[in-house]
Parts: C-alpha cells; structure tokens; sequence
C-alpha cells in the first residue's frame, strides 16, 4: 500500500505499524517524534498504531545546536 512519509511516497505492507515506518527511516529511533495524519503518536503506542493506505506519517529527530 502507498503512504506518505515525510513528504515522499512510499510502498509499505499492509498491517505496518507505526513502529515499522520509523524503523525504515532511522536506525536510532531516541530522539524521534512521529506524527501520524497530523496527530502526535506517543512512543508508547508505535508498536500498536496501524498505517493505512494513504496515511501521512512525520518522523522528526531532535537535532541539537546552539
């Protein structure tokens, strides 16, 4: 199925959680947010949130700087 993730199709399966699109885009999940059709996804919950087809997810990393 196609989802949009940080902008950019992209092919997933069916049944991806929340969890598996960030695994796909970063190695080191500390420090990520995600954002799931523009709706904050607590960490707690990546595992049990499904994607669906057309699904927009954010992955953002905290970067630090001064």
């Amino acid at each position: 199925m196609k989802i949009t993730v940080n902008g950019a199709e992209h092919e997933t399966d069916e049944g991806c959680s929340v969890a598996g699109v960030v695994a796909a885009v970063t190695a080191q999940p500390a420090g990520v947010a995600v954002a799931l059709n523009d709706q904050v996804v607590p960490r707690a919950d990546w595992k049990t949130t499904i994607v669906c087809e057309a699904d927009r997810v954010e992955v953002l990393t905290a970067v630090q700087g001064g």
